[in-house]
């Protein structure tokens, strides 16, 4: 049985998700946003108390509130492996600089990232991912998909009643507009979608109510 864990980390509110199965005792953990040691406690605590070994990171995308705390996690667990997609590899340099960066405290971040790619297949702790790529809030952006749960890891794509912001560095709503409908809305109805800020949500329920996606709605069910 998969099990999920949802964290709220930084003052941008960035969901930091750890992922496993019954018995494994390891586990992933998805977009690890601590910006401060306290957040890193809070999350390794955690880990510690369920007896879970991380055995990577995967990030759904480079900006910082999504990879703050990825060198606190690698300290305090030497050897694990941090995936995303090449595209995002400089996004860092890009979002320090200008108006993006003021009023943040950053890190330096210079970790070794393991490449993902578009139709790729992961299987990390036991959990079976399909890697989506969806480009659009950032060049490089990705879902994670675990077809076995009906179960997508969204990022900044796509948000309960919301899509991605599309005016940062690399943005670009054409292009985001084409990874949700050609690569996350023809997911099955069903599928949970965790987002990289907000509450989950569903494909069906963004399908027929996100407003950002209209006129592509899908009709509402009749009421009997």
């Amino acid at each position: 049985m998969l099990h999920t864990r949802i964290f709220t980390f930084n003052p941008l509110e960035t969901n930091c998700i750890v992922l496993w199965q019954d018995g494994e005792g390891k586990c992933v953990v998805v977009d690890p946003g601590m910006s401060s040691p306290d957040g890193c406690v809070e999350l390794t605590d955690f880990l510690s108390a369920n007896g879970l070994l991380p055995e990577a990171i995967l990030l759904t995308h480079g900006h910082f509130d999504h990879v703050w705390g990825v060198e606190r996690l690698c300290a305090a667990f030497p050897g694990i492996n941090v995936y995303e997609h090449p595209e995002d590899k400089d996004i860092m340099d890009r979002m320090t600089s200008g108006r993006y960066s003021e009023g943040f405290n950053f890190l330096r971040h210079d970790f070794p990232t393991i490449d993902v790619a578009d139709g790729e297949v992961l299987t990390i702790a036991g959990i079976t991912f399909n890697v989506i790529h969806t480009p659009g809030h950032s060049p490089g952006s990705v879902c994670y998909y675990i077809k076995e749960d009906n179960l997508l890891l969204s990022g900044d794509t796509l948000f309960a009643g919301s899509i991605g912001r599309t005016d940062l560095a690399g943005g670009d709503y054409d292009i985001l507009m084409d990874s949700i409908l050609h690569k996350i809305m023809v997911l099955p109805g069903e599928t949970d979608a965790i987002p990289g800020h907000g509450q989950p949500t569903t494909i069906g329920r963004e399908g027929m109510t996100n407003p950002f996606l209209e006129p592509f709605n899908d009709p509402l069910p009749e009421e009997n």
